[in-house]
């Protein structure tokens, strides 16, 4: 997990440089600040979190065979050495990162985006072609912002890992009467730019350069049988096992679901199996009463992981409220309750443990149908296209919240159920056999290890919970979303949500709680409201609160 800021185009572009480090959380490790040569207003920054080649890791990146080549990404390339032998490219340095410029180098943009097997966010300036290239992952499991002045062409042009570093120069050149634009990247993209001598960028080309489910171009280094259950355990496994890449502790979270369950299990099987010498340490949070925190005890003691448990109590939770809604930069109700013990979890890991890189489950309920919601679904072709737009939804949400939640404290979250591989390979499946079955959500991925002993039974089975009750107890007034709710009623007044839809006309608050939510996104990012094109509910129940526990099918 790493932190890119530049600025093309900007005259006295020294005055907004300060606001890279809104961002600083993301790269507690190093910080480097540099211009581009014979290009005048631009700048590039980068905030390190060095998990990979310590002494040559560092941004942004050139190298002597390439020095017309500026590179400043975030993510991890998990194929580049083998795409590194594949080429003859002659590496200089042992960071995963280098492989795009090498890429980029014979290729071009578009082809070396699709060439990576990994999580990105990158920008390459071609000081010789005069140009600049972004681009993002297929889920968008690394972030990306561009700020864009909309007035002129060509345009002043800056982007950023988050856009909190970006509403202050925004605000700036707003004030100076010209029409900004501040847009997510969108994931599995790729955008190219003149660059002119005075940093201003000009659109030369952009679109997508994959899509979700579509196969991968590189090797997957899976070899697929006649056997469906046995190709979901090789992608899966394969997964975790491409992730162990790192030169810093690895860990995973461990709520006791089936997720993050399966994703520990063979975290440290896959651990052993690679010869790495220290337990993989699991963590788990809840308050007190945590049927989550139950389960993920056992689980702990059914794989042998160096467990870490986290007790937090409703008050340090809601105290954590307005840290996580800007840490997120969203106002979606069910993003914010998941954030708030995922944020409380990353700190505890910073805090008291050298575990950096953490794996997560985040993925799972999109791709396999896991929402108990599903159930309802009208047929397994509706099931598909609702399990299809989640995903191409996913960086909105819960890869926004493993994303933000994590790297304000400074560690890496990896998620293999978004491995580009496996993903494509279970979307291949036919609709009716990735449905609920037998009254059972995800009832394929769990059948494919039914049998295996990686998991206790009775985990692998486990019914799916609404999140409020899983983290704290199942006893009436004490679910996480209830206590919130108990919070906010004392803290927004009937008047004030009577009046939401002249307020908040876009995404009207319809509850106290929603309402509470946007009022702290709104004193924190004003004018921002569509990052958040919609609120995150359950489809075919006509449910107006995102918990499941609202739900007829649950429990």
């Amino acid at each position: 997990m790493c932190g890119i800021w530049a600025i093309f185009g900007i005259h006295d572009y020294h005055k907004y440089t300060t606001s890279s480090m809104a961002i600083k959380g993301r790269g507690p490790d190093c910080f480097r600040m540099e211009t581009i040569p014979h290009f005048s207003n631009c700048c590039l920054a980068f905030h390190r979190l060095a998990v990979v080649d310590d002494l040559y890791g560092m941004q942004p990146m050139r190298i002597k065979k390439l020095p017309h080549l500026f590179l400043i990404y975030n993510g991890e390339i998990y194929n580049h050495k083998q795409v590194e032998e594949k080429f003859g490219f002659d590496v200089f340095t042992q960071c995963d990162g280098e492989v795009i410029l090498h890429l980029y180098d014979k290729f071009g943009a578009e082809k070396a985006a699709q060439m990576l097997d990994g999580v990105f966010a990158f920008c390459i300036i071609d000081t010789k072609k005069k140009q600049v290239h972004l681009g993002r992952d297929t889920f968008g499991i690394r972030p990306m912002f561009t700020l864009k002045q909309e007035d002129t062409k060509p345009t002043v042009l800056a982007i950023c890992s988050e856009a909190k570093s970006l509403t202050e120069i925004e605000k700036t050149f707003t004030g100076n009467g010209h029409k900004m634009q501040l847009e997510t990247f969108p994931p599995g993209h790729y955008h190219s730019y003149s660059l002119g001598a005075n940093g201003q960028v000009a659109l030369l080309e952009s679109g997508p350069y994959t899509y979700i489910g579509k196969p991968p171009v590189f090797d997957t280094g899976v070899v697929p049988v006649r056997d469906t259950m046995e190709n979901i355990r090789l992608y899966m496994t394969q997964a975790v096992k491409k992730r162990l890449m790192a030169d810093r502790r690895i860990g995973c979270f461990l709520s006791g679901g089936l997720d993050s369950s399966l994703v520990a299990a063979l975290l440290t099987k896959e651990a052993k199996n690679a010869g790495i010498d220290y337990p993989i340490q699991t963590f788990s949070i809840g308050m007190e009463g945590s049927p989550d925190v139950a389960a993920a005890r056992k689980v702990a003691a059914h794989i042998g992981s160096e467990h870490h448990e986290v007790t937090f109590t409703p008050e340090e939770g809601i105290q954590a409220l307005h840290d996580v809604i800007y840490a997120l930069e969203s106002y979606d109700i069910t993003t914010i309750r998941a954030s708030v013990p995922m944020y409380l979890v990353a700190k505890y890991v910073s805090e008291n443990t050298d575990t950096v890189v953490v794996y997560s489950g985040e993925g799972s309920d999109e791709l396999c149908q896991g929402y108990i919601y599903f159930h309802k679904a009208p047929s397994p072709e509706e099931g598909d296209k609702e399990s299809l737009r989640l995903l191409k939804d996913l960086y909105l949400y819960d890869v926004l919240r493993g994303d933000r939640s994590t790297a304000v404290h400074g560690l890496e979250i990896r998620v293999p159920f978004l491995d580009v591989a496996f993903t494509s390979y279970f979307l291949s499946l036919p609709p009716a056999e990735r449905q609920p079955k037998e009254g059972v959500e995800k009832w394929l991925l769990r059948a494919a290890f039914d049998g295996t002993g990686l998991l206790p039974h009775e985990i692998l089975w486990r019914p799916k919970e609404a999140f409020s009750d899983g983290v704290t107890s199942n006893a009436p007034g004490k679910s996480w979303f209830e206590i919130l709710q108990c919070y906010v009623e004392d803290h927004v007044a009937d008047e004030a949500l009577a009046k939401a839809s002249k307020l908040y006309p876009f995404n009207t608050p319809r509850t106290k709680e929603s309402f509470y939510y946007r009022s702290v996104f709104e004193e924190l990012f004003p004018g921002h409201h569509e990052l958040i094109p919609y609120m995150w509910l359950p489809q075919w129940t006509g449910a107006t609160d995102p918990s499941a526990r609202t739900l007829s099918h649950y429990k």
